[in-house]
C-alpha cells in the first residue's frame, strides 16, 4: 500500500527517510513551500491557504471556517487514496501550539482507522502505539516518552529501557511514562489495549512495528 507524505506549514528540517516510488505527496497550505524547497511537485495541493497567502494553480481550495484543519484535510485525502502509512512534516514545530496538539490527535485518528502515522519534527518523531509491539534497535539513544491518550492503556510492557513495565497500565491523568531512557539494548513497547502516544529523538529513525494477533479496529 502506498505511503502518504504530507507537508504542513510549520517548521521543516528535511526528510527523515527518502521518498519512494508510488508515495502520495500532499502539500497542505504553506507546506507547499517545503515541497518547492525539495524540488518536489506534489500530487495534491489543498487547504484554505491562509498560511501560504495565495492560491496556487490546480489547488483544492477549502473555506477558512471549517471543522478540519488543513493537516486533517490532507489525512482524509490520503485515507481516501487507500494509504495506510503516513509521514507528516511541518506539523510539530510551528508557532501554533494548538495546531501541534491537533496534529497529535490526528495520529490517534489514523490509528483508529488501522493506519500508522508519524509526526516528524526537527528533533523528534511522534506516533500512536495501539494493539502492537514497537521495537527500537540497540543503537537508539536518548529519551522515549509515553503518554496515554484516552481510556487507561492496559497490557503495557516496556523492555530494554531504564524503567521497565510488565503488563501494566498507563492512565491519561498522570504522566508516568515521561522521560524513559534507551539503555544500549534493543527496546520494545507493547500496548494490548488503549492508545499510547510515543515521542523519541528523531535521530533514532523509525522503529519496527508488529501488530498483535486479534487486533480489531476501534473506528466507527
Amino acid at each position: 500500500m502506498a505511503r502518504c507524505v504530507i507537508f504542513c506549514a510549520g517548521g521543516f528540517a528535511g526528510l527523515a527517510r527518502p521518498l519512494e516510488s508510488g508515495d502520495a505527496v500532499i502539500a497542505a497550505d504553506g507546506g507547499l513551500r517545503h515541497t518547492q524547497a525539495l524540488g518536489l511537485t506534489p500530487d495534491i495541493i489543498l487547504g484554505d491557504f491562509d498560511s501560504l497567502g495565495f492560491v496556487p494553480p490546480g489547488a483544492n481550495v477549502f473555506p477558512v471556517e471549517k471543522d478540519d484543519t488543513d493537516a486533517m484535510l490532507a489525512i482524509r485525502k490520503g485515507l481516501d487514496l487507500g494509504c495506510r502509512e503516513f509521514d507528516i512534516y511541518g506539523g510539530m514545530d510551528g508557532p501554533r501550539l494548538d495546531h501541534t496538539i491537533a496534529n497529535l490527535q490526528a495520529l490517534q485518528f489514523l490509528s483508529d482507522r488501522d493506519a500508522v502515522g508519524c509526526l516528524i519534527g526537527s528533533s523528534h518523531i511522534a506516533t500512536v502505539i495501539r494493539q502492537e509491539t514497537v521495537r527500537f534497535p540497540a543503537s537508539a539513544e536518548g529519551i522515549l516518552s509515553l503518554f496515554c491518550l484516552g481510556p487507561t492503556a492496559e497490557g503495557v510492557t516496556l523492555t530494554g529501557l531504564k524503567y521497565s513495565l510488565d503488563n501494566g497500565c498507563l492512565s491519561p491523568g498522570f504522566p508516568l511514562g515521561v522521560s524513559n531512557h534507551f539503555t544500549g539494548q534493543p527496546a520494545a513497547v507493547t500496548v494490548k489495549s488503549g492508545s499510547i502516544l510515543a515521542l523519541w529523538d528523531r535521530g533514532n529513525g523509525f522503529p519496527e512495528r508488529l501488530p498483535l494477533c486479534g487486533a480489531v479496529s476501534e473506528a466507527d
